[in-house]
């Protein structure tokens, strides 16, 4: 069977998306690493444009789909928790194309606000991202618009595989990769390129303990739509995630762990301590460190992935007076 992404489809995208992508800072709090007793970086993907690394694979697929047509005649629908919907507001922009996202309507009111100042037209429809991606591909085959993943379409996890590529510039051989999973396009991207080019690297994925639905699925070796979800983390909290993701990732994972919303809420306020402001799902991976789900080793050089900083402001104030 063909590849779904290839290393070279990542190379591509990052020459694509390359003016208009951060490269984010790879940084290792010493407090988080005297806390966890190994070389622990982050990657802070809170500091890309849109504070979220949903901007990279956004980029690249509406770059791409731009190269088809003129800008000002593509029409765009998509579906978002709430971050991607900013990469592809701010993707559209760029691009000169119209674009429609659909969010669920308890989406944080920060993304939609960020959302329509880029541009975009919001729709507020569902209980969760899979009710909200539905109605999504419904608009878009009335308006004959194209409709554009989250997560499961190559050129999406293609552009999130860049991220990796700047991580192995700074640190070439990272012993164990941590990276929060929802619909799975930044899981498999960057798994792509760590498998590929640092063989012997352990890759870890962390699901919400209430949307564990990757984790599910790979366990019963098919995909698996989980009845509901229910997680502070709503930028993982999807009921079931794609088949393109899945494929890739039961090929080349090591493993998937889940955390508590307890777990996570924690996680946010150690970050907050260390001066780095995340949403839940950018706190997961450090969730999963803290409480040690991943077994990282002594002196092992690990990396866990900060995925985005646009957190409600009543919830942070919450985290820090917990602190």
């Amino acid at each position: 069977m063909d590849e779904i992404v290839k290393v070279a489809d990542v190379f591509e995208a990052r020459q694509r998306i390359r003016r208009e992508v951060v490269r984010t800072p790879l940084l290792s709090p010493e407090a988080l690493g005297k806390r966890l007793g190994a070389g622990v970086w982050l990657k802070l993907e809170n500091f890309q444009r849109t504070g979220a690394f949903k901007f990279r694979g956004a980029l690249n697929c509406v770059l791409k789909l731009v190269g088809t047509r003129a800008g000002a005649d593509l029409r765009l629908v998509t579906a978002s928790s709430g971050n991607h919907a900013l990469g592809m507001s701010l993707a559209g922009k760029i691009a000169g194309a119209k674009v429609t996202v659909v969010m669920p309507e308890r989406a944080p009111m920060v993304k939609q606000q960020k959302a329509r100042a880029y541009g975009a037209h919001v729709v507020l429809h569902g209980a969760c991202y899979d009710d909200a991606q539905l109605h999504a591909r419904c608009l878009a085959a009335e308006a004959g618009a194209v409709y554009v993943p989250s997560f499961n379409h190559p050129d999406i996890m293609a552009g999130q595989g860049t991220i990796a590529l700047e991580v192995l510039e700074d640190l070439p051989e990272p012993g164990l990769v941590v990276f929060p999973i929802g619909g799975g396009g930044l899981a498999a991207g960057m798994a792509v390129v760590l498998r590929a080019l640092v063989p012997r690297a352990r890759l870890v994925g962390v699901q919400a303990e209430g949307a564990a639905s990757m984790k599910v699925s790979l366990e019963q070796g098919r995909l698996v739509e989980l009845p509901s979800v229910d997680t502070v983390a709503d930028g993982i909290a999807v009921r079931r995630p794609g088949e393109l993701t899945f494929s890739v990732l039961q090929r080349l994972l090591d493993d998937v762990v889940v955390v508590s919303d307890r777990e996570i809420l924690e996680a946010m306020g150690v970050l907050i301590e260390a001066s780095v402001v995340v949403e839940p799902a950018g706190a997961a991976a450090v969730a999963a460190l803290l409480a040690d789900k991943v077994g990282a080793n002594q002196g092992e050089c690990v990396i866990a992935v900060v995925t985005g900083g646009n957190v409600d402001a009543a919830l942070l104030r919450e985290v820090v007076r917990a602190l």
